[in-house]
This record gives C-alpha cells, sequence and structure tokens, in this order.
C-alpha cells in the first residue's frame, strides 16, 4: 500500500576497478510498507568468500523475516551478520564497511559500520552525510582536518569499528529522519566518496534527473581520473519521487486524548494532593498522641506513679519512633529508662529481693536528676525504705525462730516490734504478714493459758472430791468454789455447772434436813401405834422367820416384841442386807426377850417403846435421808 502510494526509484553501479574481483555488494528489497537498501565494501582479501555480499544478504534475510522501522531491529539484523561473518572467518577475518537504510516511504533510519557512506541531497544540496568510523573522521571533527581534505586523508582507511571486528561491535543507528518529495539519497562505497569530490556530486545531481544518470555521471566522474589504480566502486541512487502521506491526524482524537492524559494527570496529582494531606493530618496526629503521652508519663512520674508513668512514656516512644523523631525518641527512652528502673524495684521490694531493689533504684537514680519529671528524694526515700523492710525481715526471721522454739511471748513482742516498723516503713505486705503472725502467736499463748487453768481447776476439784469422800463438807465446797471460779475464768460452762452441782451435794451433807417437830412427833406416835404398822411389815417380814423359829401363837407375841425393834431391826438390814440379818436376829432374839419381857411387865412396855422408839425415829430420818440419796430406799416410802 505505501510502496503503492509513493515513488521510489533505484539505480546502482558497481564495478571492479582495476581489480579482479569486485568486493562490494549492493542489494535491495522493496516491500509494500518498508524498503531495505545495504551497501558494503569487503575489506579483507579472501578469493572464495565474499564477505560484503554475505553482510548484504545477511542483513536483508533478516529485514525480510520481520520488517521493521525499529532501532532496535535493525541493530538486531547488523549483529546478526556481524556474527555471520566472525563464523565465516575460518581462512582470513572476514570484515566489511557496511551502510544500511531502511524506509516505509515516509521515514528513514540508517546504520553504518566503517566508511560506506550515505548522502542525502534535498533541493539540490546536501542535506545530510553519514559519518565514517575511522579516524580521519575524529580528526575532522577535532577540526585538524577539513571536510574537503578528508576524502583524501591517509587515515580514511584506518577503522575504528566495521563489521566482524572480533572485540567490539558498534554500529552507529540514526534516529528516524522524514523523507521529503524529490530527496535523493546516495549509497556508495569508499571507491566513489574518494574520487569524487561533494561539488562534483552536486554538479552530476543537477545534470540527472534520474538515478541511473546519476550513478552513471558518478562513474563517469571517478573513470575520467583516470587514477593509475581504481578501487571497487559502488554508487546506488535512490530518487524519492513522492513519499508516502500518512492520513493526517485526527485533531480530535488527539485532543482527547490528551484531554484525557491531562485529566488523568489531574486525577493523579489530586489523588497524590489528597494522600500527601492525608498523611500530613495522620502526621499530626501523631505528633499530637507523641506529646501527650509525654505529658502524662510525666505527671505520672512527678505522682510517683511509675507503673503507669512507664506505659505512657512506651506510647509516646512509639509515636516518636513513626515520625522518625530521633530527639524526642532518645529522650522519652531515656525516660522510660528511669521509669523502668524505679518500677523494678519495686517488684524486686515485693519479691523481698531487697538487695536488687537497692541496685535497681540506684540505677534510676543515677539519671532521674537529668529530667525535671523524676523526684530524686523520692527515688532515695525508695531506697531507705528497702533497707528498712531488709531489716525488718531479719526481725521477723528471729520472730519466727522463737516462735518454732515455742517461745510464745518473746516471739510475740517481736512480732509486735517488727509490726511497729513495717508501719513506719509504710509497708502494707509487712503489716499483714505480721498481723497474722501475732494472732498465730496470742493463740498459742491463750491455749496454754487456758490448758495451765483447766488443769489447776482440775485439781481444785479433786481435791474438793477427797474432802467430800472424808465428810469434810467444808473443804470440799471451798476446793468445789475454787474451781468453780477457774472454770468460769476459761468459759467452760459445763465445768462450772458440775462444780455448782457439787457445791450444793457438799452442802446438803453439810447442813442436812432436820424434820419439822410435829413431824417428829408424829414419826414417835407412829413408831408406838405404828406396831400396828410395824407389825404388818414385822409380820411381813419377819412371819417366815417366825414360822421358822416357832408356831403361829408365838408368832404374834414373837413380832409385837419386834415391833420396837422392827425399825432398828430394818435399818440393819437396810444397811447391811442379808449380813445384818445375824447381829440383827441377835438383838432381835434380846429385843424380843426384852419386848417379851415388857409385855410381860405391863407399863415397862410402852416407856422403852418410846424410847425405843425416839432411836427409831432418827434411824428413821437418816433412812430418809440415804432414801433421798441412795436407791436402796426407793422400795420405802
Amino acid at each position: 500500500m505505501r510502496k503503492e502510494n509513493s515513488d521510489f526509484k533505484t539505480a546502482f553501479v558497481s564495478e571492479a576497478g582495476s581489480f579482479i574481483d569486485n568486493r562490494d555488494y549492493f542489494a535491495f528489497v522493496e516491500l509494500e510498507d518498508m524498503a531495505c537498501y545495504v551497501i558494503a565494501d569487503g575489506l579483507d582479501t579472501d578469493r572464495e568468500v565474499h564477505s560484503a555480499k554475505m553482510a548484504v544478504s545477511v542483513i536483508l534475510e533478516s529485514f525480510m523475516e520481520k520488517p521493521s522501522l525499529s532501532r532496535r531491529k535493525i541493530r538486531q539484523d547488523l549483529e546478526a551478520a556481524h556474527e555471520w561473518l566472525k563464523f565465516e572467518s575460518r581462512r582470513v577475518r572476514l570484515k566489511a564497511s557496511v551502510l544500511v537504510v531502511v524506509t516505509n516511504y515516509t521515514k528513514m533510519v540508517w546504520a553504518s559500520c566503517g566508511n560506506a557512506r550515505l548522502y542525502q541531497f534535498r533541493g539540490g544540496r546536501l542535506n545530510l552525510r553519514s559519518k565514517d568510523q575511522s579516524l580521519a573522521q575524529l580528526l575532522l571533527e577535532d577540526g585538524r582536518v577539513s571536510e574537503d581534505g578528508l576524502s583524501n586523508h591517509e587515515e580514511r582507511g584506518n577503522l575504528l569499528s566495521y563489521m566482524g571486528r572480533p572485540d567490539r561491535f558498534e554500529p552507529y543507528i540514526s534516529e528516524k529522519t522524514p523523507l521529503s518529495d524529490g530527496d535523493v539519497l546516495l549509497l556508495c562505497t569508499p571507491g566513489i566518496w574518494e574520487e569524487v569530490e561533494l561539488p562534483e556530486m552536486l554538479d552530476a545531481l543537477a545534470e540527472s534527473s534520474d538515478p541511473d544518470s546519476l550513478t552513471d555521471t558518478l562513474e563517469d566522474i571517478v573513470l575520467s581520473k583516470q587514477r593509475q589504480t581504481v578501487n571497487n566502486y559502488t554508487a546506488a541512487a535512490i530518487y524519492v519521487n513522492k513519499t508516502f502521506a500518512e492520513k493526517p491526524k485526527n485533531r480530535k482524537k488527539w485532543i482527547m486524548r490528551i484531554a484525557i492524559i491531562l485529566l488523568t494527570m489531574a486525577i493523579a496529582g489530586g489523588g497524590i494532593w489528597y494522600a500527601k494531606a492525608r498523611q500530613a493530618a495522620k502526621l499530626a496526629d501523631t505528633v499530637m498522641q507523641m506529646t501527650e503521652y509525654e505529658q502524662e508519663g510525666d505527671e505520672y512520674a512527678t505522682a510517683g506513679d511509675y507503673p503507669k508513668a512507664l506505659k505512657a512514656y512506651s506510647e509516646a516512644k512509639n509515636a516518636a519512633s513513626k515520625l522518625k523523631d530521633k530527639l524526642h525518641f532518645q529522650l522519652l527512652r531515656n525516660k522510660q529508662r528511669v521509669a523502668q528502673a524505679v518500677t523494678d524495684g519495686d517488684e524486686y521490694v515485693k519479691d523481698g529481693s531487697f538487695d536488687m531493689a537497692v541496685d535497681s533504684y540506684t540505677k534510676a537514680l543515677g539519671e532521674a536528676d537529668k529530667y525535671k519529671p523524676f523526684k530524686v528524694e523520692d527515688i532515695e526515700a525508695r531506697i531507705e525504705r528497702s533497707a528498712a523492710i531488709a531489716k525488718l525481715t531479719e526481725v521477723i526471721k528471729e520472730g519466727d525462730l522463737q516462735f518454732q522454739n515455742q517461745d510464745y511471748n518473746r516471739a510475740l513482742e517481736t512480732y509486735k516490734k517488727a509490726y511497729r516498723a513495717a508501719i513506719e516503713a509504710n509497708y502494707p505486705g509487712g503489716q499483714k504478714q505480721l498481723e497474722t503472725k501475732m494472732e498465730e502467736t496470742e493463740n498459742k499463748i491463750d491455749n496454754i493459758h487456758r490448758e495451765t487453768k483447766t488443769l489447776q481447776a482440775d485439781n481444785l476439784e479433786k481435791k474438793g472430791d477427797r474432802a467430800l469422800a472424808v465428810l469434810d463438807y467444808n473443804g470440799a465446797i471451798e476446793a468445789y468454789k475454787l474451781a468453780q471460779e477457774i472454770y468460769q475464768e476459761i468459759d467452760k460452762l459445763e465445768r462450772v455447772l458440775a462444780m455448782e452441782r457439787k457445791i450444793a451435794k457438799a452442802d446438803e451433807k453439810r447442813n442436812p434436813i432436820v424434820p419439822a417437830s410435829g413431824q417428829a412427833d408424829s414419826a414417835g406416835v407412829s413408831a408406838g401405834s405404828g406396831v400396828s404398822g410395824a407389825q404388818t411389815q414385822g409380820q411381813g417380814a419377819y412371819g417366815s422367820s417366825g414360822s421358822r423359829n416357832s408356831g403361829g401363837g408365838s408368832d404374834w407375841s414373837g413380832a409385837s416384841g419386834a415391833g420396837g425393834n422392827g425399825a432398828s431391826g430394818y435399818t440393819g438390814g437396810g444397811n447391811q442386807g442379808s449380813s445384818g440379818s445375824s447381829p440383827a436376829n441377835a438383838n432381835a432374839g434380846s429385843a424380843s426377850g426384852q419386848s417379851q419381857s415388857s409385855a410381860n411387865q405391863g407399863t415397862a412396855g410402852p416407856a422403852t417403846g418410846a424410847e425405843e422408839t425416839g432411836s427409831g425415829s432418827e434411824n428413821t430420818m437418816n433412812n430418809s435421808q440415804e432414801r433421798s440419796d441412795a436407791s436402796d430406799g426407793g422400795g420405802e416410802s
């Protein structure tokens, strides 16, 4: 498409000159969208391999594989030819000067290595000329050689770079250069440009209307020189009669693209501004947090609350780290270190490690005076308190040893002394510990006191029992009362009541109940008149005895005689049981004889009976007392 809408005319001339072989080579390819023109001058003398032809062939093959106006692609094509020459350098080193022109019929890019040249003529004038990679070119650029003298300078063939160079290959590749209608491109080897001066080229160009005539004219000029030796010469002329006119750019489309780009940049710029604004706001917040945390830490440190100060300083230090504020970071870290040392000292005190506590406080004291929030006197007081608590601990250990040795009174005194010291040292933990120890010690002392009192009371009670046993009622009551007082002192209420009962019992024994006089008469009457009763009992009691001793008639009289001694006989029976039967019976036998005698004597009987009755009444009272105390009288009423 581009080729059809453009007009590029090409012609060339290439001859061996005075030599047998022409070691120059030119070839080109014009594709639909691009064209490539390559001219080379073989620099080696290998008769079997033509390095120029090989280089041109490789470059054109590479170009046709992937036509491109890219400088990178053109370099790759040249490097492929360079490597190929190096690979084929078996007998001699193959080398060549190469010039490449690639065009899309609108623009062109040329590349050169060595001293093959490109001339661009526009409007009958030279528009540009490629630079040789030779020492003469450097001399020209240094101003040591004139442009006119370059073509014949002795160093024009001293190449600094060429294709096939073993160490390095550095071709020159131009930027994209626009072509214009009427441009003439002339590619030539040294055989042309060494013989044809620029003015001669311009004259030839002026006289020529097409590339064929131009190349022929150039050849005529070379030959007209009539040199003794004519080098290989090659000239290729490209007449750019018409370039491909590209479609005008869509202005609206480009405006839209530019607008989109500007909008994108604006948005990006806005986003960046927004991000920066947010970052600035975040930094401001961080600064505020750092300041607030530091002030908070200072307040806590001034108040002596070092754990809270430590936490606040830590937060402030983190904020300073986010801000990358090294100055505040170091300051806050120092404050944090002081607070940490004091806090560690407090913990050591709680654990009882007073030496470590003093060391930690001393460490804090060494830096505290550098910072205003920390009070040196407060830290010094903590050191003194640690020392005091350490001494207090030794006192407590002394008290514990006394307690273990059951020296409770001394242990209690020691604990009280330590307790007062704990209050002075403001050591609540020690106070609580000592309160527990003192309570335990006091309990021990109380128990010992109670046991002692109990033993004392028990001894008094036993003393009372022994006194009661020997009928020493007063001594028994006195001992019981003393025991009762002790029991009451130690709150043994059961024992107090027991002593009360014993006291009452002893008192009853000491002061037996005396019957009233009416009751005594009644008892005498009962004793006298109670013959019938006695008789009744005697009849019951001795009925069998009478039956064993005599018949029925003597039984009655015997029973009557026994009426006075019936009670006595009963008493003996009451005290001795069956063992009393012998003496009782003996007395009874005697009494019975007296009774019988009294009965026979008439009046004497009642008097004797009355006396016996009185004795019987006394015995009766004793028996009553015994019945009230002993169960063996329970059957009598």
